[in-house]
């Protein structure tokens, strides 16, 4: 799969992830704002309820209890947009790592066509420049290397001449 198909593929796998994780983050902003609004709830009838003991007022016990009640069930309702927004948040972490961990399968899978590719064509390289390299030494087995220098290239002369030239170079 060519790196344009993957990456089209891992962004038609994207296109719902903004929406749920609106949503998501929506519906906790919701619980939060509902928690805290029984918060402070409870925090009004708790000070009712400690003013009426403090100041002694003619209320009734039944009362104080009813109120009392009234409180643990709306602790026990702010506790439940709690664990509802724990497990909301818990959702929404799963799903950004979903994506991630199938990112991460993608770009593996990806990387390890590069891989193969590079290698098929390192070989294919390897096997042109080994011609090359054979043609070339076949070539070189039959000739000497030459001096650069004028000085060199006369001690050339001299140590790699034939006889004749030798003989012929002494007589003159």
């Amino acid at each position: 799969m060519s790196s344009a198909l993957y990456l089209e593929h891992y962004l038609d796998g994207l296109e719902h992830l903004p929406n749920e994780l609106q949503r998501n983050f929506n519906l906790m902003r919701d619980l939060d704002y509902r928690a805290q609004t029984i918060m402070q709830t409870i925090d009004e009838k708790s000070n009712e309820v400690l003013n009426s003991i403090a100041h002694s007022d003619s209320t009734t016990e039944t009362s104080r209890r009813e109120t009392i009640k009234q409180i643990q069930e709306l602790f026990n309702k702010a506790k439940e947009f709690g664990d509802d927004k724990v497990q909301l948040a818990i959702q929404t972490y799963e799903l950004v790592d979903k994506h991630i961990r199938r990112l991460d399968s993608d770009l593996a899978r990806f990387e390890g066509e590069i891989q193969d590719k590079s290698s098929v064509s390192r070989g294919k390289y390897d096997d042109i420049s080994k011609k090359k390299r054979k043609g070339n030494d076949a070539k070189s087995l039959g000739k000497k290397k030459r001096p650069h220098s004028s000085e060199d290239e006369a001690k050339w002369n001299n140590t790699n001449a034939s006889p004749h030239v030798t003989k012929h170079k002494k007589q003159k």
